[in-house]
């Protein structure tokens, strides 16, 4: 093999090579700007965190986590990645309703809560609780729906269905597509 062989063959690897890496380098740029956005990156963080709204001097809601990340940008959002607790308390103070899940984002800007994994409504007057994976709690409206599958739970009967819409304290709902409805004894089976 002669020098001038080998020379352009080790030019052209090098050039290859530069291009190669210009290439990779400004899909890395776009990759490292997109997770550097402002509002991928966490602003704050807390652990066991408590947070109460009142209105008027009266207690309206307290909710805890053992984890809360804030993001702040375009799309400003709370998450609660190791799950949490939202208590509604009635205009005794008294506690008349409770919501929880393995995991929830709460979009400051909508007003709209998303509780995800093993949630969990219960009504403290009614006795009742509504069991989906997946529930999303409209601030605004004071409403909860969700498209998934539900299981309500009452003293005397358990209700199957695919959906449901409600009042956030769960006083007042619709089940959509009931499947079914068992009846329990008085000894609630």
């Amino acid at each position: 093999m002669n020098k001038l062989n080998f020379i352009n063959k080790s030019l052209f690897a090098a050039t290859f090579y530069l291009i190669f890496m210009m290439y990779s380098c400004e899909n890395s740029i776009t990759v490292v700007k997109e997770v550097t956005r402002a509002d991928t990156l966490e602003s704050q963080s807390a652990k066991d965190i408590v947070f109460i709204r009142s209105e008027e001097g009266n207690v309206k809601i307290r909710l805890k986590a053992p984890v809360m990340k804030r993001f702040e940008g375009k799309d400003n959002h709370i998450e609660f990645p190791e799950g949490f607790e939202a208590i509604f308390y009635d205009s005794l103070n008294q506690q008349s309703s409770r919501i929880t899940a393995e995991y929830g984002i709460n979009y400051e800007n909508t007003k709209l809560m998303v509780a995800r994994n093993a949630v969990v409504v219960e009504n403290f007057k009614t006795l009742e609780k509504l069991n989906t994976e997946s529930l999303f709690w409209d601030q605004k409206k004071k409403t909860i729906y969700t498209r998934a599958f539900v299981k309500i739970t009452s003293p005397d009967k358990v209700i199957f269905g695919d959906s449901l819409t409600a009042t956030e304290g769960f006083d007042r709902r619709t089940i959509h597509n009931v499947r079914a409805t068992i009846e329990l004894d008085e000894k609630g089976l």
